[in-house]
């Protein structure tokens, strides 16, 4: 029974994850003439697909624990760093990144930026791209490995 609920909030966190980031987002991006207005919806989604990263991080290592009978050692401990890993991806963006972009986003209220900032807040939606990017890979593989 909790390897299925494992199962299942796995195949949840993985599938939000590639829904916003691979679908949502770049649709956004691809049909609203705003581009503020599109960066603004899709920063919200990635907030809440943060929180739900963590939620999700947090139960998994919780049943990790709870049945530690239901699945041998080796692959225990794998799921357990896989899950870690992308916990940690998700705490580095939203903590650490997140804040540094909506920094940025602050200082130019009508959404006009100078070369410096724009060259900033490009270079550091670079990195979120790419530790979520890891994260959404990580999630491939956490699926992967359940069984």
């Amino acid at each position: 029974m909790l390897g299925r609920v494992r199962i299942l909030v796995a195949t949840l966190w993985a599938g939000s994850l590639w829904t916003i980031g691979f679908v949502v987002a770049p649709t956004l991006f691809g049909t609203l003439s705003d581009r503020v207005l599109a960066g603004n919806i899709a920063g919200s989604l990635f907030r809440v697909e943060a929180w739900l990263s963590i939620a999700c991080a947090l139960i998994l290592l919780a049943l990790l624990q709870w049945a530690p009978g239901a699945l041998e050692p080796k692959r225990r401990r794998l799921l357990g760093a896989l899950v870690l890993s992308m916990l940690v991806c998700a705490l580095v963006s939203h903590f650490g990144i997140t804040p540094l972009m909506s920094e940025l986003k602050a200082q130019a209220p009508s959404g006009i930026m100078d070369d410096a900032m724009r060259s900033r807040f490009g270079m550091l939606h670079a990195v979120s791209t790419l530790v979520f990017g890891v994260q959404s890979l990580l999630a491939g593989v956490l699926i992967w490995k359940q069984r």
